[in-house]
């Protein structure tokens, strides 16, 4: 049977499952520090397969296309939120990377103390679990209805034709304290069968009663062999600033990868991005060799920053492509305190981002 959408009738014709062609497995990890922790696989049907983390924010862990790897998976490997450390080292001990790691949502960056409050490297979100998970399989054009925000750009927009499945995995994360936050991570990861986009649809809702700084990024991380001295990241730029001395000697090649180099200490760039008069704009990882790709499509009026991680490292070898609503460098940074976004009490805020598989590297994302 063809990878070309076809209709639910059709589709039935050749299957008695539709598990035989797409569909979504929920499963539990078992061993070592993975233990415990709840999962759904999900393929699409037509190449792509990804697996999304229930304890760990709804983030992606693997992802691949037709059997080529795209994420970058560390040594730290899948960790439970029961091993979580706040202190010290204790994020890049349970960074397990993937595809997506989500950070936030009340600090980004580099761990700092403001008020009297200490805030750990990356915050607290990617280690909470979801709660009132949904994962499931809709068939016909259950999609068409879905307001996708700022992301209906001409380079991230679905296909509005009837689809014989849509994969959706949902949940919401609760980051609270007693005398302290309320804030809500509400997400929903749609995967059209045939189509190979993923759109994660994400609402962040002050459910509580003071005013609360709400820094967001979303760190995505493509590995080997997507990611080899072949590729390149294709983006816009109006500039390109390096956060750092060790950035700044690598800012003539910040586009281009290389060969895994020991002792490479990481360079981190930020990119002020061309987008179009709706504010959409999008970032890609391009493998010429592979003839193939990884494009982010997002809106600036929703995350206004971008950020490029860039580590060539022998075993720690991943690029970051990371659409954020501010800088890198924690809450209290100098850089960081015109920019810290605010929820009021009861408000809510929303932020889209399509993962789209690119087959064609050779068509330009920019006009």
């Amino acid at each position: 049977m063809s990878n070309k959408i076809v209709s639910k009738r059709e589709m039935l014709r050749y299957v008695g499952d539709h598990h035989q062609l797409f569909g979504i497995k929920p499963y539990t990890m078992t061993g070592g520090r993975a233990n415990g922790v709840r999962a759904f696989d999900v393929r699409n049907g037509s190449g792509l397969e990804f697996t999304v983390l229930q304890d760990r924010c709804l983030d992606i862990s693997a992802l691949s296309f037709r059997g080529v790897n795209c994420s970058y998976l560390s040594k730290a490997g899948v960790v439970s939120p029961y091993y979580y450390e706040k202190d010290g080292n204790g994020f890049l001990r349970n960074f397990y990377s993937g595809m997506l790691t989500t950070c936030g949502l009340r600090n980004v960056g580099s761990p700092c103390v403001d008020g009297g409050e200490a805030f750990t490297q990356h915050g607290r979100i990617s280690n909470i679990a979801a709660e009132n998970v949904n994962a499931c399989v809709e068939t016909g054009n259950n999609l068409s209805a879905m307001d996708v925000g700022g992301t209906k750009a001409k380079y991230g927009d679905f296909d509005a034709s009837e689809p014989p499945a849509v994969m959706t995995v949902s949940g919401t994360m609760r980051e609270a304290c007693v005398f302290g936050e309320n804030l809500l991570l509400h997400r929903r990861i749609v995967c059209r069968q045939g189509e190979n986009k993923i759109l994660i649809c994400n609402t962040v809702e002050n459910a509580g009663f003071r005013r609360e700084a709400l820094l967001l990024l979303f760190h995505f991380n493509v590995g080997y062999p997507l990611l080899d001295d072949n590729a390149y990241l294709v983006a816009p730029s109006a500039k390109v600033t390096p956060r750092d001395a060790a950035a700044e000697a690598g800012i003539a090649t910040w586009n281009r990868c290389q060969k895994p180099a020991p002792d490479y200490r990481e360079q981190v760039f930020y990119h002020d991005l061309k987008a179009d008069k709706e504010g959409n704009t999008s970032v890609a990882l391009i493998n010429k060799k592979l003839n193939l790709g990884i494009a982010l499509h997002f809106n600036k009026n929703q995350l206004s920053h971008f950020a490029q991680w860039k580590q060539m490292g022998e075993g720690e070898y991943v690029m970051g492509l990371e659409p954020c609503n501010c800088f890198v460098d924690g809450r209290t940074a100098p850089r960081n305190r015109n920019v810290i976004n605010c929820l009021e009490p009861g408000e809510t805020r929303r932020f889209d981002i399509v993962l789209e598989i690119l087959e064609e590297t050779g068509e330009c994302l920019f006009d």
